[in-house]
């Protein structure tokens, strides 16, 4: 019954109630004096405590308690659109239900600094809410004490996730998909790509589902050009692509690159979306009042944020079990810089 010498973590209180045959709000009582826990019980749950070494930290005492309305949200970014919506939605949701938001930024991904943002998030009390989308997020939510309630905003995963993995996402990959595939629809051969970094793996999955679409109508399927996030990224990593006469379409990997690449066009002298088609990613605020205006999917990053607060929220109030599940569906939203392709001389 030494959880601490078999797992190498210190015990949690759900540790606690499965070796005295409880559950872990019975513990709670029996931590926090309740009266209306029966001797025998008090005196097996106590037992259970001496032999796991378990220790009370300032979460465990806030959740018994009842006291705690706080969520702590863990990212290594504030600022790009997908994260600040995220952020905006969360906040809306919690402040309906009357709790309080904290963010704690992960200034690196080195382990001992992304631990120390997780005890300071832990100490808070509450719950914890983790944007997992590159490798600081990754490794802070696997680092989350065991019993502390956490929900982890990730990148679309390859395959469906454990039904114990209290995760939530936005299927990117399809995303991706129906990009690329509005593109080909126009008569383009094929689809340049200009991508993001995958913060979890060597593929993101929006060049997953770019490639999907070229495989789905046989086209050929070039080298995804490395870009970044940034439209000076995006202006750098289109340079040769603009010089090329062969590329008729492009699909960047958000809406920050898709600008460095109209730039890029505009300065090679290809006009948009007579010579060339471009696709963005995520539709942030200004995509609509470019000129031309972008074409580019809709992921509803606010609403994923709402749905990250609701499934922590369950688990904050309670619930035995919380489930993954996605956002809503992407949306493709068609505007003047993706047109037919150019007749071929």
């Amino acid at each position: 019954m030494n959880v601490t010498g078999h797992t190498g973590r210190p015990a949690s209180i759900r540790d606690v109630a499965t070796a005295a045959g409880v559950s872990y709000q019975t513990v709670s009582r029996v931590i926090n004096d309740h009266p209306s826990v029966r001797a025998a019980t008090r005196e097996r749950v106590l037992a259970a405590v001496d032999e796991l070494g378990f220790r009370r930290n300032a979460t465990a005492l806030a959740l018994a308690r009842g006291r705690s309305r706080v969520v702590t949200v863990l990212t290594a970014d504030t600022t790009r659109h997908g994260h600040a919506s995220l952020l905006r939605g969360i906040e809306e949701a919690a402040r309906a239900a009357s709790y309080t938001v904290g963010i704690g930024v992960l200034e690196s991904a080195r382990e001992s600094a992304v631990a120390a943002a997780v005890q300071r998030a832990a100490d808070t009390g509450g719950g914890l809410i983790v944007i997992a989308y590159d490798p600081a997020g990754v490794r802070a939510l696997n680092a989350v004490p065991a019993g502390l309630p956490v929900v982890g905003v990730v990148e679309t995963p390859a395959r469906p996730p454990a039904s114990d993995r209290p995760w939530v996402w936005t299927d990117d990959r399809e995303a991706a998909c129906k990009a690329t595939a509005h593109l080909l629809s126009l008569g383009h051969e094929t689809v340049h790509y200009v991508a993001i970094p995958s913060g979890t793996r060597r593929t993101g999955a929006r060049s997953a589902g770019w490639r999907d679409a070229l495989r789905a109508a046989g086209a050929p399927c070039p080298r995804p050009v490395r870009g970044g996030w940034s439209p000076a990224d995006g202006h750098a990593a289109a340079r040769g692509l603009a010089a090329d006469p062969a590329v008729t379409a492009i699909l960047c990997g958000n809406d920050d690159l898709a600008v460095g690449v109209l730039r890029a066009l505009h300065e090679a002298g290809r006009s948009v979306p007579d010579e060339v088609s471009v696709a963005g990613f995520d539709d942030a605020p200004h995509a609509a009042y470019l000129t031309p205006s972008l074409t580019t999917v809709r992921l509803d990053f606010a609403g994923l944020g709402r749905s990250a607060f609701a499934l922590l929220h369950e688990a904050l109030e309670g619930a035995a079990q919380i489930a993954p599940r996605p956002a809503a569906p992407p949306e493709l939203v068609v505007r003047e810089s993706s047109g037919v392709a150019p007749a071929r001389d």
